[in-house]
């Protein structure tokens, strides 16, 4: 048997008043879609425009709630940092 690879994405949205907002996907495209209109997170509604500002492929979803958990418990500062390419994403274990 033959294992398939997924593909998931860690993203960090940006909001209006500038904060960010971190999560996982298997379809980027589509979840920024789904949050532009309102029908993603609770957390992004009202808080438009929104823009995309970093994402990072990872193999599983296991692996992308494990980055998605260390990256919401970084500081804002940090955060930016990784959005400008500045820092690395964080290791996991």
């Amino acid at each position: 048997m033959t294992e398939i690879k997924s593909n998931w994405t860690l993203y960090l949205i940006r909001t209006q008043t500038n904060s960010l907002y971190c999560g996982i996907t298997n379809n980027l495209s589509r979840r920024f879609e789904m949050h532009k209109a309102g029908k993603g997170a609770k957390y992004l509604r009202g808080k438009g425009p929104l823009t995309l500002v970093w994402s990072h492929n990872v193999e599983s979803k296991s692996q992308a709630l494990k980055y998605e958990y260390r990256i919401k418990k970084m500081t804002k500062a940090s955060k930016e940092a990784l959005v400008n390419n500045l820092v690395a994403l964080p290791a996991i274990d």
